[in-house]
């Protein structure tokens, strides 16, 4: 089997680190990696996998002539301005970031639910891994759009503090902590205090009302589905690590056959139904942290027209780190033999 070098730029980040990780994991057919990030962690050292180790080396002064792929997580305004050069060398890039995921000729891949679009990445040489709360929501909302046509969309994201990177994380945990001491709180990262706290509000307010989070899984999902689904999304930040939980409303244009949805979803690649009436019998954020399954729970019919849904899932590893891994698996497999 033909072996790749590969690039993870911003490999000192969550996500970047999880990258490595899977990438071993996975036996993704690598030969040689290249940890990137900026000049501030130049020269640390990774363990990743199986006791293997990467020197980061700094992005601003790495070359990617001999690169065959990239995973990059590192930001927007890093993806545009190091991509282009990357695709200029003749590396193809695996994009995490929001930079290009509606540009017109790059592909939004979730690969278990439109593989098919994996074609288009032969223009611009880039394709774009969906936001993480896109990703888990598509991944539950294919196997109802193509059997009963869904018509709109009202969604909750509870979303943790992982996907705001290390120093949220931090922020959580030392204000957990002062709470306790009874210390006066200063929020950094967050606008208000996130320890035992909501926040409904994820990225920047819109001239709509709508925040840019809100704003991504909207445009998101009718591109990954190709479909103008009416959504009205809500993003909330809680107090959790990692691991984020989505409550769904869907109407659907056709009715509903509840035993030919669940024998979809059990067969659906990536999903996994976890939703007995009993205490305890559905899956929390907790639960889904380090797992690769998208897991729906609370699954409720109210009438031939209208589901509900619990959705949760990991997602620094499907919500990000593995479906981009999954994307580049594809591509090999599809166009790189």
């Amino acid at each position: 089997m033909k072996k790749y070098n590969i690039a993870v730029v911003g490999a000192s980040g969550n996500v970047g680190r999880e990258i490595l990780n899977i990438l071993d994991f996975r036996t993704f057919p690598f030969k040689e990696i290249y940890a990137l990030a900026s000049s501030k962690s130049e020269g640390q050292k990774i363990v990743y996998g199986n006791d293997k180790e990467a020197i980061i080396k700094d992005l601003e002064k790495f070359e990617f002539k001999n690169v065959d792929i990239v995973f990059s997580s590192a930001g927007s305004e890093v993806s545009k301005k190091f991509i282009p050069k990357a695709v200029k060398s003749g590396a193809i890039i695996i994009d995490n970031t929001s930079c290009f995921r509606m540009h017109k000729d790059v592909p939004l891949i979730v690969p278990e639910v439109n593989s098919e679009d994996l074609k288009y990445f032969k223009k611009k040489k880039i394709i774009a891994n969906p936001n993480c709360s896109t990703i888990q929501m598509v991944m539950a909302l294919k196997p109802i759009h193509d059997l009963f046509e869904i018509k709109k969309i009202v969604v909750s994201t509870y979303q943790s503090t992982s996907g705001a990177g290390k120093e949220a994380m931090d922020e959580l945990f030392y204000q957990t902590l002062d709470v306790y001491k009874n210390k006066q709180l200063v929020p950094k990262v967050f606008s208000k205090r996130i320890a035992f706290n909501l926040i409904p509000h994820i990225d920047e307010f819109l001239k709509t009302g709508d925040t840019k989070e809100e704003k991504k899984m909207i445009d998101e999902t009718q591109k990954i589905l190709g479909s103008k689904i009416e959504i009205f999304a809500t993003c909330v930040r809680v107090p959790v690590f990692v691991g984020h939980a989505e409550s769904i409303f869907i109407e659907t244009k056709k009715k509903i056959d509840l035993k030919k949805l669940i024998a979809k979803i059990k067969s659906f690649s990536g999903l996994s139904l976890v939703d007995e009436k009993i205490d305890g019998g559905y899956v929390t954020p907790d639960e889904s942290a380090g797992e690769d399954e998208v897991f729906i729970s609370r699954m409720r019919v109210k009438n031939d027209f209208n589901i509900g849904l619990w959705v949760v899932a990991d997602n620094l590893r499907k919500g990000a780190a593995l479906n981009s891994i999954q994307i580049g698996e594809a591509l090999v497999k599809k166009f790189l033999k």
